[in-house]
C-alpha cells in the first residue's frame, strides 16, 4: 500500500501510517518538516548544526522504533513530541558532555517532558484560537490587525491603505479592533 503525501508537512496521521507501511516518503518529509524547530532549539543551548542533525536522526529513530513496536500511542502533536524527545536527548547529551557550561545542574532542573509537551500543546490551541478569533472578527478589522501587527506596516501606511484622514484616527480603529478581538479571543 503507497500513501502519497499532499505537504511538505505531513499529518502526524499519515506520518504514523506511512512508517507502519514502510513509506520512505514518509520519513523524508518527516524529517524535513520538523528539524527546523530543532535546529533552532540546538543552536539556541550550545550545539551546532551537526549536533542538531545527530540528535533528530536519534529522535526520529525513537519515533519510527516506537511506532514499529505498536506500543505508540500520540497524546499530543507529533511535532511536540519531536521537540520534547529531541530536547531530551540533547540535555542528556550535554550532561554527559559538560559541553560549554560549568554548572551542568541548571541543565538538570529542566522541566519533565510531559510538563513540555503540555505548554506546547497549550500554546498550540491559544494560536488555533486566535486564529478562529482573528477569522471572525470581519474587515476592516482583520486586515488592519494583520497589516500592523504581521505584517508590520506602520500607522502611516494603515492610514493611507484604508483612508483614514490621519493616524490618530486609524490608531483609534485599531485600538477598537484589538478590543474586538480580545472578545471573540476569551469568550470562545
Amino acid at each position: 500500500m503507497s500513501i502519497k503525501l499532499s505537504s511538505s508537512v505531513p499529518t502526524d496521521r499519515e506520518v504514523v501510517l506511512g512508517i507502519l507501511n514502510n513509506s520512505e516518503e514518509a520519513l523524508n518529509k518527516l524529517y524535513l518538516g520538523y528539524y527546523p524547530m530543532v535546529l533552532q532549539f540546538i543552536l539556541n543551548n550550545n550545539g551546532d548544526e551537526d549536533d542538531a542533525k545527530d540528535v533528530y536522526q536519534e529522535a526520529i529513530i525513537v519515533l519510527y522504533n516506537k511506532i514499529k513496536s505498536g506500543n505508540f500511542e500520540l497524546s499530543s502533536k507529533l511535532k511536540t513530541y519531536l521537540y520534547s524527545v529531541s530536547r531530551r536527548i540533547w540535555l542528556k547529551k550535554l550532561t554527559q558532555m559538560s559541553k560549554k557550561t560549568q554548572n551542568i545542574a541548571d541543565f538538570e532542573d529542566v522541566l519533565v517532558v510531559d510538563e513540555d509537551i503540555e505548554t506546547h500543546e497549550q500554546k498550540d490551541m491559544q494560536f488555533d484560537k486566535m486564529k478562529v478569533a482573528l477569522q471572525s472578527l470581519g474587515e476592516p478589522c482583520k486586515t488592519i490587525i494583520e497589516d500592523f501587527y504581521i505584517h508590520n506596516l506602520s500607522m502611516h501606511d494603515i492610514c493611507e491603505k484604508f483612508g483614514y484622514t490621519n493616524t490618530d484616527n486609524a490608531k483609534t480603529q485599531k485600538y477598537k479592533c484589538l478590543q474586538r478581538l480580545k472578545k471573540l479571543f476569551f469568550q470562545s
